[in-house]
């Protein structure tokens, strides 16, 4: 259920980059109000990271996410809305703050997310894990561009975003029922299941105050991990944000062709993000977590910064896709590395770490998002290409100091295999 919710949380956020091409020149905004209305979302995502962390460990995954869920749907419902209550200058604001509660709803998601795959799930299965999250969420982008433009093609775009947030409810109310916390509340789990589960290392994780956290976690370890996903994340935004209007725009595709095309790019990222957890939770079996989660973001990451490039500087239109649709697929090969790894070395505060995690994850869009903006908006779009080369490149060198066995003091946290 918690991977339905990924994918209607990045089809929610799809929303508005999709219909933007039909809301520029309906509302008169320009593409620079409509990469602030996308920026409104992160502005609210990014500092809550944590503190929903805390409020996830306090509170529980079944509460938090019930609530986060149903307050995500009404800022989803709210956007169509909202150039028919409004008008003028004050419908620009009323986008810009559906956007602003939607992030402030679905912050808690990931970060609460992984603490519930840690409690349910065997340490030697979170690099899977971690990446079927990631993979499910792509999956709902892929989904949002194809039936997104269909719908605004009948009915128009503000139809088109009112029906498409309908069914979260019943997820809601699914998730408010049936959820709990962690396998000892529930009776579907069997003893032996749970003793499976709570091998040492991998205990539930339990409340904790801002100051017990903090003394906790291995504090070079994360800050190096959160700033590679921060600049890793430029990258995703660029990809994850701007493909649609980057096909009208610069490869001059129509807005029905780009539709369908831009599916390609989440397509390859959800298969990228599955295959990438896998792989990492194999490789960390034979040859130990340290470099077992280091080996794929350091051949990968370089590769995605060449890809980058080469798709700005091919002349054919198809060939730039089938480049940037790779690029992302070696962008979320990582998930499962980076989450995989916070899970370790946040312990029994894996949802406080998580949320310093995808802080960092959030501030490579939160930075990344005018910059692409402003670049595309005056035709630049291949000088943001080739900014996001060189955030893959500073991200693969953030690696080489990672090490998940170590905390702070340096002591040793299961090197071995898992």
């Amino acid at each position: 259920m918690f991977l339905v919710m990924s994918a209607i949380a990045y089809f929610q956020q799809k929303g508005v980059t999709i219909a933007a091409e039909r809301i520029m020149p309906e509302l008169s905004l320009s593409q620079m109000q409509i990469g602030w209305i996308q920026w409104a979302f992160l502005l609210a995502y990014t500092p809550s990271q944590v503190f929903s962390g805390l409020v996830g460990q306090r509170f529980g995954a079944r509460v938090t996410l019930a609530v986060a869920g149903a307050v995500a749907v009404l800022a989803t419902i709210a956007l169509p809305l909202v150039p028919a209550l409004l008008t003028g200058g004050a419908v620009f604001a009323g986008l810009f703050l559906s956007q602003l509660v939607l992030g402030l709803a679905q912050a808690p998601i990931f970060p609460v997310g992984q603490g519930i795959l840690r409690a349910w799930l065997p340490a030697r299965r979170w690099g899977l894990a971690s990446g079927a999250s990631s993979m499910s969420a792509q999956l709902g982008a892929a989904a949002a561009p194809a039936v997104i433009v269909f719908l605004m093609q009948e009915f128009g775009w503000q139809r088109a975003l009112f029906w498409t947030a309908l069914p979260s409810l019943a997820l809601v109310a699914g998730w408010a029922w049936y959820v709990r916390n962690s396998p000892r509340e529930s009776a579907s789990v069997s003893p032996e299941e749970l003793a499976d589960l709570e091998l040492p290392g991998n205990a539930p994780c339990e409340d904790a105050t801002t100051r017990s956290t903090r003394a906790r976690l291995p504090f070079r370890e994360i800050t190096l991990l959160t700033a590679s996903y921060t600049s890793s994340n430029y990258v995703f935004y660029l990809l994850a944000n701007w493909s649609f209007l980057y096909l009208v725009q610069e490869r001059h595709f129509t807005v029905a062709q780009s539709g369908w095309l831009a599916t390609l790019p989440p397509l390859a990222a959800a298969f990228g993000a599955g295959a990438g957890g896998g792989f990492v939770d194999a490789l960390g079996a034979r040859i130990g977590i340290r470099w077992g989660y280091r080996l794929a973001p350091l051949v990968t990451l370089p590769t995605i910064a060449l890809l980058l490039v080469l798709a700005v500087y091919v002349a054919g239109p198809l060939t730039a896709v089938a480049g940037m649709t790779l690029c992302y697929g070696l962008v979320e090969f990582n998930e499962g590395a980076y989450w995989a790894a916070i899970t370790h070395l946040g312990g029994e505060n894996t949802m406080v770490a998580s949320g310093i995690l995808n802080t960092g994850g959030s501030l490579g869009g939160l930075i990344g998002i005018p910059i692409v903006a402003y670049l595309s908006g005056h035709g630049a779009w291949n000088t943001a290409f080739l900014i996001g080369a060189s955030c893959a490149m500073l991200s693969a060198l953030a690696w080489f100091g990672i090490d998940v066995t170590r905390t702070d003091s340096g002591a040793a946290r299961g090197g071995g295999a898992v």
